[in-house]
């Protein structure tokens, strides 16, 4: 692991049994709250794509939203948030995704991404994939160039990195905890 990965690491709790036994739940509450590390991710976010054309973000609810907003800022770029079904007040675009237990569905307005724009997906943490790759075809059905997808967390066991890189989408992460 880097420097800047166990940096990052360590500033992340592990609560074990949560939300059910044998699940360890990687909480990046702390990281947030840590001015250095909270700023240090968003650095590492932001520095591949610093100087590139990078017409949105998007985030997805609700830690996506406080990190893709983050790294919108740093990039002059737009920002996208993709809500569960019924948050939205205005027209909107909707799929339906699985989940580890059934279906559920995300939405964003239909006028948030114009035909063509560049768009990076940002989220705390990618597990089995199920909403971020829900999320790229949202974001696919309305036109968007997804270019990457980005997340502090990963949890290579779970596979929903392969998932995404099957899509054709670049991952990026910056700390891996193996087990789930």
């Amino acid at each position: 692991m880097s420097t800047i990965a166990h940096e990052l690491a360590a500033a992340i709790r592990s609560i074990n049994d949560y939300p059910k036994p044998g699940i360890i739940f990687r909480d990046i509450t702390t990281l947030l709250g840590n001015p250095r590390a909270f700023r240090r991710a968003v650095d590492e976010l932001v520095q591949p794509y610093a100087g590139l054309k990078i017409d949105k973000i998007a985030g997805m609810e609700a830690r996506g939203f406080i990190l893709g907003g983050a790294v919108a800022h740093q990039l002059s770029a737009g920002f996208v948030p993709i809500r569960k079904k019924g948050k939205l007040p205005h027209d909107t675009v909707r799929i339906a995704y699985s989940l580890e237990y059934g279906v559920d569905e995300m939405e964003m307005h239909i006028d948030a991404v114009q035909p063509g724009e560049k768009v990076i997906l940002v989220d705390d943490l990618i597990a089995t994939g199920g909403t971020a790759v829900g999320a790229v075809q949202l974001l696919r059905q309305i036109g968007a160039d997804v270019i990457s997808c980005c997340f502090v967390i990963d949890l290579p066991d779970l596979g929903g990195r392969k998932k995404l890189e099957a899509l054709g989408v670049e991952v990026r992460t910056l700390v891996e905890f193996s087990g789930h």
